[in-house]
């Protein structure tokens, strides 16, 4: 897994951030005071990718804190993207070390 130093960590937030945003659940991608809505999700899903989590778990990862923590409707299409789109970030990332 590694160490992170204090400048990954915060370019990876960003990146995990920009990414929720754009899965936006609860539609607040909109309004930029609203940019820290998704938050509470960047640490449990990087700790997740560096761990090696696959595109399924973190599939399931998501769509349990849509419905358990935001109390939304299930859309497993939009949360299978999500987690396909970390996935392919985590990897990409990985690349260019």
């Amino acid at each position: 897994m590694g160490v992170v130093d204090e400048r990954d960590a915060e370019v990876e937030q960003s990146e995990v951030r920009a990414l929720l945003m754009t899965w936006d659940a609860i539609g607040v991608a909109e309004w930029p005071e609203a940019a820290d809505e998704y938050d509470c999700m960047i640490r449990p899903l990087l700790e997740r990718v560096r761990r090696g989590a696959d595109v399924d778990a973190l599939h399931g990862w998501v769509a349990r804190e849509r419905v358990d923590h935001f109390g939304l409707d299930p859309d497993p299409a939009a949360d299978l993207a999500l987690a396909a789109a970390l996935h392919r970030w985590w990897g990409d990332r990985q690349g260019h070390r």
